[in-house]
């Protein structure tokens, strides 16, 4: 199966968080808080998904609110945060919507997403990513962590389908 056969199949889109939607930085308060930075082009990425019928979910061992906010206030309902076992969160969401692996495309950047990325249809990671990680992934975004990995997975799924653009939606049948 080429590249652009890949993409096509997709249909749900699950993302990692730190090393994903961020460059794996954090800025520690003196408080003991952290910060994190999110790439708004990633953001506008996942409600254009979002708008056209994708499902999108996030699976991440932080427990930062302010990253849950975000990604609620993108419209991203399925958010498992604090997850100790991302494999049992990735199970649990399948399971919720009926999905078939197949129409997975999971990215993730390191260790912890190691198994669930076995798991899944297609497997990305950022540039950034672990050796791991590199070596597991069907598709090697050209952007890093939180410099636009997730806007270039979903952008070429949608590309591929002719939804990316706002308005394509109506020109197109939809079989997501």
């Amino acid at each position: 199966m080429n590249e652009l056969e890949r993409f096509h199949e997709v249909s749900t889109f699950i993302f990692d968080v730190d090393g994903v939607l961020t460059d794996s930085q954090l800025l520690v308060l003196e408080d003991g808080s952290l910060l994190r930075q999110m790439n708004v082009r990633d953001g506008y990425a996942i409600k254009r998904a979002l708008d056209v019928g994708y499902k999108v979910c996030v699976i991440t061992g932080g427990k930062s609110l302010g990253v849950v906010e975000r990604l609620q206030g993108l419209g991203v309902v399925d958010v498992y945060y604090g997850v100790q076992d991302k494999v049992e969160a990735y199970r649990e969401f399948m399971d919720l919507y009926e999905l078939d692996d197949a129409g997975v495309l999971y990215m993730g950047d390191d260790v912890p997403d190691y198994e669930v990325m076995r798991l899944v249809g297609f497997p990305t990671c950022p540039l950034d990513a672990c050796p791991e990680i590199l070596s597991l992934a069907k598709y090697v975004s050209n952007k890093g962590g939180g410099a636009g990995a997730v806007r270039d997975v979903i952008e070429r799924t949608l590309r591929v389908k002719g939804l990316w653009l706002p308005g394509s939606e109506e020109e197109v049948p939809r079989s997501v």
